[in-house]
């Protein structure tokens, strides 16, 4: 069983990698598009192959992305299930959020509408 700083750890690498735009997209791609080669993925950014690599081996690290070898290629896939973690880090916020924007709404219903005439 992982102690808690190990797993403060893998949610600190989690959230390392999300914060790149470059691997967001990465990520989006996987998402959208499924598994695919390191060249495909490739194509997408204006990039050099090692520079692309790079962000890879952060994802994997980060657990978000996994690799299989298909003869010459190395294929990549998503692994969602780190970003549940985030999610669950992220939901009081959306809580406080949620709960401003209510109280928002409630004082404008209470205030008098504009009279035009």
């Amino acid at each position: 069983m992982p102690t808690a700083g190990a797993e403060q750890a893998a949610a600190d690498r989690v959230f390392a990698a999300l914060a790149n735009a470059t691997r967001r997209e990465v990520l989006r791609l996987l998402r959208e598009q499924g598994p695919q080669p390191v060249q495909t993925l490739a194509d997408h950014f204006d990039m050099r192959r090692p520079s692309l690599s790079e962000h890879l081996k952060v994802l994997r690290e980060a657990g978000l992305v996994a690799e299989q070898r298909s003869g010459r290629q190395r294929i990549y896939r998503l692994r969602a299930a780190p970003l549940a973690e985030v999610q669950d880090w992220l939901h009081p916020y959306e809580r406080f959020w949620r709960e401003q924007l209510k109280g928002l709404g409630d004082l404008l219903d209470r205030m008098p509408d504009d009279d035009p005439s």
